[in-house]
């Protein structure tokens, strides 16, 4: 069946978008350097409204409660009632069932830093149960977030696609570290390994072709 103009226009339109959709993670511009000893604090300016939706976790520590993560872990935040956001936590184990929980964020006084419980509701009036959760290093365009805490045993490299380019991570690590966050058991995702891997084994045949 032949095509009407209409139509194609609609279809170069729908295949731009995706086109457009699957390329912003190559343009993310590598984060500047931070001197060492840099201040571990919350960021001072978070849109709370541009930081909802669903973030894929392409690095973290270790931590207890995702031991059994294996791998598609997101977190998704949407608005809950007054001042409050929902937090869906989700993942895949290594047996493929899948783990999820969902809680519940709070603002504090300063714009980064929100503090979050996983209690049953009933609970969430108790002192108890509410954790620090500061957004200490964020994309001017919200293409990548890191989630620590003033202990910097917990950290965690949110972005909105499955893994970022290399470079970026490079750039994030160094910040973070130079923040104080110790990152020698750092854990990627395996989308993020694999696009490490990708860009070690070009960087390799472009050595080898240059011989």
């Amino acid at each position: 069946m032949r095509r009407t103009p209409l139509a194609l226009l609609l279809a170069l339109t729908l295949s731009s978008t995706a086109v457009l959709a699957a390329a912003p993670s190559a343009q993310i511009p590598i984060p500047p350097l931070l001197p060492a000893n840099s201040a571990n604090a919350p960021v001072e300016t978070l849109d709370l409204e541009r930081y909802l939706g669903t973030w894929h976790e392409v690095a973290r520590l270790p931590q207890f409660f995702q031991r059994n993560c294996a791998r598609d872990t997101t977190a998704t935040y949407a608005l809950g009632e007054g001042e409050t956001l929902t937090v869906t936590n989700r993942c895949i184990a290594a047996d493929g069932d899948v783990i999820d929980v969902t809680g519940e964020a709070r603002r504090t006084d300063v714009a980064g830093a929100l503090e979050v419980s996983f209690l049953p509701a009933a609970l969430s009036w108790l002192p108890i149960g509410w954790a620090d959760y500061w957004v200490v290093d964020l994309d001017p365009d919200y293409r990548w977030a890191v989630v620590g805490g003033p202990s910097r045993g917990a950290m965690w490299v949110l972005a909105r696609d499955r893994s970022l380019p290399p470079d970026i991570l490079e750039g994030i690590k160094q910040r973070a570290k130079a923040r104080g966050y110790v990152l020698d058991e750092l854990i990627l995702s395996p989308p993020q390994r694999d696009a490490m891997a990708a860009t070690e084994n070009a960087s390799a045949a472009d050595s080898t072709a240059g011989r």
